[in-house]
């Protein structure tokens, strides 16, 4: 068996004694039932995944960033030049990026994997070479990837999951670079929700409107002459996905694998969680949305998935940063049922 095929096996349902447990406990504790809103919720489905009430704490976390390239960049999708995504790798290293700011303010750890980045990169204590090829190919003209590259950077997520599991993370969280990734993602989250290019595709990191109608008519290019199918998920990925993609799908399989919350950023995160979920349903019970993003791919895939987010701040940056700003809520959540008194315990009448 592939390692894919392992981790599929190892991912199941919600534990139902456990997420019973858990709204029991919440009932009992000290303030007026429902009164936290969608922390409870969150937290009984934490105490599902973990299969124990309480759940662990999601501390200590780590940010995954999978950083690749994209050959559809050719064709005018990003004012960006592609160099910018080994610059950004660069300075991910350095804890130079938002991301590593704001991991720094909640406490986590950022790791920064090469799953697909154009030009070769230094190494450093935090980046992971595990470069499959130097950029997908132009999804427009011909398929993205070969199947079995798209399942080389599936399993290297899942195995960066794995390590980082066995190192002691408690949650796992998404992030991404790559200049012209909105649009892959865009066309993922077309196939696998059937709604449409148009609905699927923003303005990513900031393009006018000429540039956002080209780039849906790509899109809709690409999608007409791959017709990925989403019962196959992998051939999919293949089609019209990126290597950070890929490798975010077997990240989030992995973290499910192994009964950890993954926190799921943007718009690239939210694309790789619904090909994650037509791999396996059952995964859906891991992810957390962490943020609202401004892309409205983001929200179409949410909504797919049945996840409401934690945040909305208008962010569409990308780099794991709303999956870190959310990271504090998710903790806040779990450690209520650690620490709140029921009324038993302290002595208070229930009304």
């Amino acid at each position: 068996m592939t390692s894919l095929e392992t981790t599929l096996a190892a991912i199941r349902p919600a534990d139902e004694r456990a997420v019973a447990a858990a709204r029991d406990l919440q009932a009992r504790l000290t303030k007026p039932a429902g009164s936290l809103g969608a922390l409870e919720e969150l937290s009984v489905r934490l105490a599902g995944l973990a299969g124990v009430c309480p759940p662990p704490l999601p501390t200590p976390a780590t940010v995954a960033v999978f950083a690749g390239d994209h050959g559809v960049h050719a064709q005018g999708v990003s004012p960006w030049p592609q160099e910018v995504t080994a610059q950004m790798v660069a300075n991910f290293v350095a804890g130079g990026a938002v991301v590593n700011a704001f991991a720094r303010q909640n406490g986590a750890d950022v790791m920064v994997i090469d799953v697909g980045v154009a030009i070769p990169l230094h190494g450093g204590a935090t980046l992971l070479d595990a470069n499959v090829r130097r950029g997908t190919r132009d999804m427009t003209v011909e398929p993205a990837l070969t199947r079995e590259e798209a399942l080389a950077a599936v399993e290297i997520g899942v195995q960066v999951a794995g390590t980082l599991v066995a190192q002691g993370a408690k949650a796992l969280l998404t992030g991404d670079m790559g200049i012209a990734n909105t649009t892959p993602a865009a066309a993922l989250i077309a196939v696998f929700t059937g709604t449409s290019a148009g609905a699927a595709t923003g303005r990513g990191t900031g393009i006018d409107d000429e540039t956002l109608a080209r780039k849906i008519a790509i899109v809709d290019a690409a999608l007409e002459r791959h017709r990925p199918d989403p019962a196959d998920p992998l051939g999919a990925l293949a089609s019209v996905g990126g290597l950070e993609h890929a490798a975010l799908t077997g990240f989030i399989l992995g973290a499910a694998a192994n009964r950890v919350p993954v926190i799921i950023d943007g718009v690239i995160a939210a694309s790789a969680a619904v090909v994650a979920a037509a791999f396996a349903p059952d995964a859906v019970a891991a992810m957390v949305a962490g943020h609202r993003s401004a892309e409205p791919g983001a929200g179409v895939a949410l909504a797919h998935l049945g996840l409401e987010p934690l945040l909305d701040l208008g962010m569409r940056l990308g780099e794991g940063s709303g999956a870190v700003l959310a990271l504090p809520i998710v903790a806040a959540a779990v450690r209520v049922m650690h620490e709140v008194a029921t009324f038993d315990a302290a002595g208070v009448s229930e009304k």
